[in-house]
């Protein structure tokens, strides 16, 4: 074998052992996830289960500490992502659409903000919640999870949005429509793709957030799933691993079944740019 054909094998061979170690960085986890949820001794170690059981299911299974705390995530995180994919819609159509010299500082600004740490802001916004009568309030929490997410879904969205041809929607307007009417009617419906991608990432970057239902929610009813999990770690290193595994799983299980509802909106593309040839 010649020398270049040895090397390019070994370099190949480098590149395999090196996707295999990260893929196994990702896998040892999910994997304790699953083994542990059945095993009725699970501990910090990833190992074959002693026994298959679903008693660590049935333990957590309740409304104080799965039902409740789900449903206020998918109102949380449902409610923030529809207002922000909304807005975000509204907001990127005039960006992509009309052309402006103030188009390119307020992206840049928006790209700015998308950079700024949450945990930088929760102060005021804390003292802001308070003044206003919206601390420890579910709409208040909503405002300020679709308030952090904009940023870069109004980027994401006009991105998209910019892949619409625009002769589509010359027609519709010598037809008679309102540009509100051909965004609603011609623009998001050729870019499902790019709003499949807005509301998913949206949804996720919420359903994962503790930080911001931690500080703006007092009252323990109102706490999502988010927060709760946080009470399977005792006050002196107490872990029921099994009841956590478990309950990871059922906490997961939403942002799942999200991303397969909408995932063959996910394989489209904008392929309508040969329509507006003649």
């Amino acid at each position: 074998m010649s020398s270049p054909a040895r090397r390019t094998r070994s370099r190949k061979l480098a590149a395999d052992i090196g996707l295999l170690a990260v893929a196994a960085a990702f896998a040892v986890p999910l994997a304790w996830v699953l083994l542990s949820a059945l095993d009725p001794k699970a501990d910090v170690g990833v190992k074959a289960p002693d026994g298959i059981t679903l008693d660590n299911f049935d333990a957590v299974l309740t409304d104080e500490i799965t039902f409740t705390p789900m449903l206020n995530s998918l109102l949380l995180c449902g409610g923030g992502t529809l207002l922000t994919v909304v807005s975000a819609a509204l907001a990127a159509y005039p960006l992509s659409r009309y052309k402006s010299r103030l188009n390119r500082p307020f992206m840049l600004t928006i790209l700015f903000a998308t950079s700024l740490p949450i945990t930088a802001i929760m102060v005021p916004v804390y003292a802001l919640f308070v003044r206003v009568d919206l601390i420890d309030t579910m709409q208040g929490t909503i405002f300020f999870f679709a308030a952090s997410q904009l940023p870069f879904a109004i980027w994401l969205m006009k991105n998209f949005m910019d892949g619409v041809p625009k002769e589509l929607e010359e027609a519709a307007w010598t037809d008679g429509a309102s540009p509100f009417q051909s965004l609603i009617r011609i623009v998001l419906p050729l870019m499902g793709p790019g709003v499949a991608v807005v509301t998913v990432f949206s949804f996720v970057m919420m359903w994962g957030n503790f930080f911001v239902p931690f500080m703006l929610l007092l009252s323990p009813d109102q706490m999502p799933a988010a927060v709760s999990i946080n009470d399977f770690f005792g006050s002196k290193g107490a872990i029921v691993y099994g009841q956590l595994a478990a309950f990871s799983l059922i906490y997961s299980t939403p942002v799942i079944l999200l991303y397969v509802l909408i995932a063959r909106r996910l394989g489209g593309g904008f392929a309508l740019g040969g329509a507006v040839k003649g």
